[in-house]
């Protein structure tokens, strides 16, 4: 399992390592954004694992201090007695960074910075930023979330969000991107990139920390996968994965059992990483060599 902590979205994904969506939580990072920097009271980004896992079994609600169970239970009337308390409740799953230099030993330690997920009073909102840098839940999704991690369970906090719809939703963003990625940088003619498909097409899009596109691709009625383009600045950050999930999230809700796609032939293997496999001879489409491949779910 692994977790995805999205920063614009205010989201938690617990998926499969295979990518298959399990939950999707709604949660509370830092009210000054993210960052790494010891005493910032900001939320690191980054790959993370879970380190420990502290409050098993204990009450929901249960107050903690320094990692310690107080003895408290929390309630609006201790709430109102200690107001300026920043309220660590019912289950803790302490992060550790991996990444030295960046979220990982010295002034930008993410464990030693003592960032957590944890719960919350029922009171505080979900869904926008709020903390002193830790990761809020609601108490009920803590202890969910609790149980079904184990530790050394990977964590990923990122700055982009994702969203999805039809393209007379998200042409304009996504347009740009295809522009900017087939037409001129891989030499694509203008006639080949746009089809009568995307108006029939499920996309998705990701965005960046500003709402800028960064990244898209396309899941047709029939199965087929297709217009993958993530911007140069944004690849090998998990982006162009977080929008193969998004599809097939969807078209695991369809109830498709077999996907298919052109891969371009230099990005086989990360369409490989996803259980596809290639079929038949490379192809030349759009100048450019290709390679089918095939997705079949049981």
């Amino acid at each position: 399992m692994r977790l995805h902590i999205s920063l614009p979205a205010q989201s938690l994904e617990l998926r499969e390592d295979g990518g298959h969506l399990l939950r999707r939580y709604a949660v509370s990072t830092a009210a000054r954004g993210a960052g790494e920097q010891a005493g910032s009271y900001r939320t690191p980004r980054g790959r993370h694992i879970v380190r420990a896992k502290i409050g098993s079994g204990l009450p929901a609600d249960t107050v903690f201090v320094g990692r310690r169970p107080t003895g408290e239970i929390w309630s609006p009337q201790l709430q109102t007695e200690h107001p300026d308390r920043d309220w660590i409740l019912t289950r803790i799953l302490w992060l550790s960074g991996c990444e030295p230099g960046f979220n990982r030993l010295g002034a930008v330690d993410t464990m030693r910075r003592y960032i957590y997920l944890h719960g919350s009073p029922d009171c505080v909102a979900m869904g926008e930023p709020g903390s002193h840098g830790c990761v809020r839940m609601r108490n009920a999704d803590i202890v969910e979330l609790f149980d079904r991690v184990p530790l050394g369970t990977s964590v990923n906090i990122v700055e982009y969000a994702l969203r999805c719809g039809s393209w007379h939703e998200l042409e304009p963003l996504a347009a740009a991107i295809r522009r900017q990625v087939f037409i001129e940088e891989q030499g694509v003619p203008a006639e080949f990139e746009w089809d009568d498909f995307d108006a029939i097409s499920y996309h998705a899009l990701a965005t960046g920390p500003g709402g800028e596109p960064i990244a898209t691709g396309r899941l047709l009625p029939d199965g087929h996968l297709g217009r993958f383009a993530v911007l140069p600045a944004w690849r090998g950050k998990g982006v162009g994965r977080a929008v193969m999930e998004r599809l097939l999230d969807e078209a695991d809700a369809r109830g498709l059992r077999q996907l298919t796609l052109h891969a371009q032939t230099y990005a086989e293997g990360f369409y490989v990483g996803f259980g596809f496999v290639a079929e038949g001879d490379v192809f030349m489409e759009a100048g450019l060599p290709h390679r089918q491949m095939v997705r079949l779910r049981c």
